[in-house]
C-alpha cells in the first residue's frame, strides 16, 4: 500500500469520525435544547425510590444520547444540594444502562438498512426546522440534523473500513500479540474513549470496524478484540465525571468517584471473564459471530451495563456509605465566605442545569432573608437587651454574606446569558437577577432596622407600650408576606396567588399609614422629636420590606408568561 493511499485513508478516517462526533453531539446539544424544561421534573423522580432514580438516569440519557452529560448533570445537582449522595447513585446506574441505546441504533440501523441515503433528506428537514422560527423546534431541528450526520458519517467511516488492505495488515499485526491482544483492545478503547468524551461513539465505530473487517478466519478475534476495547470505553467513559469534580464540593466528588470506581470494576470484572462473558453474548444473540457481529457487541455492551447494575442497586446505601469513609468532608465547604464557581464542564451546553443550580442558590437567598427577619420579629418582643448580644453580630454577618450571594449570583447568571439559551431560558434568568437583586435589598432593609432596635436600646427610647405593641400586627404581615414569596420563590404564581400578595400588600400599606399618624400625633403633643423620627423611619424600613417581597412576587407571576 502506497504512503499516498495510506494518508488519503488515513484524512478519510478521521475526518469520518470527525463528522461522527459531531453528529452526536449535534444531536444531544438539540435534544438538551428542546427538553431542558423536563429536567426540573425529571429531579422529582430522582427523589423517590432507587428504581424510579434508577430509570430517571436511563431515561435522561437515552433521550440526551450522553452517559457522561447525564453524570456531569448528576455531580452539579449535588454540587448545588438539589439531590442527595445516595439518591444520586442510582441515576449514575441508569446512565450507564441508557448510554446503550447508541450501540442499537447503528446495530440495528447502520448495516441492516441503508439509513445514508435518507441522511441528506433528514438532515435537510432539520434545517428547515432550524430556520422557521415561529414553529420554535430549533433544538429539535438541531437534533435531526445531528441525527442525520451521525449516519452520513457512519456511511463514510464504513466506507473508509471496507476493503482497507491497511486496516486488513493492522488486524494480524494485533493478533500475533498473543495473549497481550486483548489488553492492549482494553487500553485502546480506555484511552480513545478520553479522547472523544464519548463511549457511544467508541462503541459506534467499533461496531463500524467490526463489520467491515470480520471474515470467516478472523470472526472469533475481532469479536474478542472488539469486546475488550467496548469493556476498555467504560473505563475511558468517566473522564467527564472526573472534570466535572474538580472545584466541587465534598459530595459532588463522592458522586463523580462512585461512577469512576462502578465503570472501573464492572470493567475488569469483564475483561477478567471475558471468555464465559462473550459465551453469554454468543448464547444469547442468534447466529454466528462471523453473520451478525454488530449485534453480538451491542447486546455485549448492554449486558455489561445491565448485569453490572443489578449486581450494585441493591447496595446503594452501603456505597454512599463507603464513599463517606473514602471522601472526608473539606473544612471549605461551608465556608464563612460565599463562593459560587461556574463549573467549566460539557454540560455547557446545556443551560437549563446552570438554571436550575441558579435557582436553588436563590432559594438559599430567600432562606437567609427569612432568617434575618426572624432575628427582627424578636427583637421587638424582647425589650430586655438581649437582642444586641444574641442577635445583632449574627445579623450583620448575614447581610455581608447576601452581598456576596447577589454579587456571585448575577456574574454566575450572566455567564448563564452567554450559554445557547432560548427566549424562555434567557427570561428566567433576568428574572432570577431581578429577585436577586430584590433579596440582597431586603437584607439592607433587616440590617437597617437592626441597627434601629439596637439604638433604641442604646438611647433608652422610651414609647407608650400600646404603641410599640401596635407594630406587632404590622410585622406580622410582612412575615406573612415574606413567607408566601419564600414558599413560591422557584414556583409561578397564579392570578389568584398574586391578588393574595396584593391584598397582604394592601394591608401593609394600611397599617404604616395608621402607624405614621400615630406618631405624629405624639410628637405634636411634645413627644421626644429624635425618638418619634426614629420610629417613623422604623415603620417606613419595615413597609420596605413588604415592597421587596411584593416586588418578587411580581416577577414570579411573570416567570412562565
Amino acid at each position: 500500500m502506497s504512503v499516498t493511499s495510506i494518508i488519503s485513508a488515513v484524512f478519510h478516517i478521521a475526518g469520518s469520525l470527525c463528522f461522527l462526533l459531531y453528529g452526536m453531539k449535534l444531536m444531544s446539544d438539540g435534544i438538551q435544547k428542546s427538553a431542558g424544561e423536563k429536567l426540573k421534573a425529571a429531579l422529582h423522580f430522582m427523589t423517590g425510590n432507587r428504581f424510579t432514580a434508577l430509570f430517571t438516569g436511563c431515561l435522561l440519557t437515552m433521550i440526551i444520547q450522553s452517559s457522561g452529560a447525564t453524570t456531569v448533570m448528576v455531580i452539579t445537582f449535588v454540587n448545588a444540594g438539589l439531590i442527595t449522595l445516595e439518591q444520586s447513585i442510582p441515576v449514575i446506574f441508569g446512565a450507564n444502562i441508557g448510554t446503550t441505546i447508541t450501540a442499537w441504533i447503528v446495530a440495528v440501523f447502520g448495516f441492516n438498512f441503508k439509513m445514508e441515503v435518507f441522511a441528506i433528506p433528514i438532515f435537510g428537514f432539520g434545517y428547515l426546522l432550524t430556520t422557521i422560527k415561529k414553529w420554535h423546534k430549533e433544538g429539535f431541528g438541531q437534533a435531526i440534523m445531528g441525527f442525520g450526520l451521525l449516519f452520513i458519517a457512519l456511511g463514510w467511516l464504513s466506507a473508509a473500513l471496507s476493503n482497507n488492505t491497511y486496516i486488513e495488515e493492522m488486524m494480524p499485526s494485533i493478533q500475533n500479540m498473543g495473549f497481550m491482544s486483548i489488553p492492549v483492545g482494553f487500553i485502546i478503547g480506555i484511552i480513545l474513549t478520553a479522547l472523544m468524551h464519548s463511549s457511544s461513539a467508541m462503541t459506534a465505530i467499533v461496531i463500524t470496524m467490526a463489520y467491515n473487517v470480520t471474515t470467516p478466519t478472523n470472526g472469533d478475534f475481532i469479536w474478542q478484540l472488539s469486546a475488550a476495547i467496548v469493556i476498555g470505553s467504560n473505563i475511558g467513559s468517566t473522564i467527564d465525571s472526573i472534570m466535572a469534580s474538580f472545584g466541587a464540593n465534598a459530595n459532588a466528588k463522592r458522586a463523580s468517584l462512585v461512577h469512576v470506581l462502578f465503570n472501573c470494576f464492572n470493567a475488569l470484572l469483564a475483561l477478567a471473564l471475558l471468555k464465559p462473558f462473550t459465551s453469554l453474548v454468543d448464547f444469547i444473540v442468534p447466529g454466528s459471530v462471523q453473520s451478525n457481529i454488530v449485534i453480538h457487541i451491542a447486546m455485549l455492551h448492554t449486558l455489561l451495563k445491565v448485569i453490572g447494575n443489578l449486581l450494585f442497586l441493591p447496595w446503594t446505601k452501603h456505597i454512599a456509605a463507603l464513599m463517606l469513609r473514602l471522601v472526608k468532608d473539606n473544612p471549605n465547604d461551608a465556608p464563612t465566605e460565599y463562593k459560587l464557581d461556574f463549573p467549566e464542564s460539557p454540560m455547557r451546553n446545556s443551560p437549563m442545569t446552570y438554571i436550575i443550580a441558579a435557582q436553588h442558590e436563590v432559594k438559599s437567598m430567600a432562606d437567609i432573608g427569612v432568617e434575618m427577619f426572624d432575628r427582627l420579629q424578636y427583637g421587638f418582643t424582647d425589650r430586655s437587651g438581649r437582642f444586641i448580644t444574641d442577635h445583632y453580630g449574627n445579623l450583620v454577618n448575614e447581610e455581608n454574606y447576601m452581598d456576596q450571594m447577589h454579587e456571585q449570583l448575577v456574574n454566575y447568571l450572566i455567564k448563564c446569558e452567554q450559554l445557547d439559551v432560548d427566549n424562555h431560558q434567557n427570561d428566567l434568568i433576568n428574572m432570577l437577577i431581578q429577585i436577586t437583586g430584590e433579596l440582597e435589598s431586603l437584607s439592607d432593609d433587616c440590617l437597617s432596622i437592626g441597627v434601629y432596635i439596637k439604638r433604641m436600646n442604646e438611647k433608652q427610647y422610651v414609647y407608650p407600650q400600646e404603641d410599640f405593641n401596635s407594630l406587632l400586627p404590622y410585622l406580622e404581615l410582612v412575615r406573612q408576606l415574606l413567607q408566601f414569596v419564600y414558599r413560591n420563590i422557584d414556583k409561578t404564581l397564579s392570578e389568584p396567588q398574586m391578588q393574595y400578595a396584593k391584598e397582604l400588600e394592601d394591608g401593609i400599606d394600611a397599617r404604616r399609614k395608621a402607624l405614621k399618624k400615630v406618631a405624629r400625633n405624639r410628637l405634636e403633643g411634645g413627644a421626644n422629636v429624635k425618638a418619634e423620627l426614629l420610629y417613623m423611619d422604623l415603620v417606613r424600613q419595615i413597609e420596605k420590606i413588604g415592597d421587596r417581597c411584593f416586588a418578587i412576587a411580581g416577577q414570579l407571576t411573570m416567570s412562565h408568561q
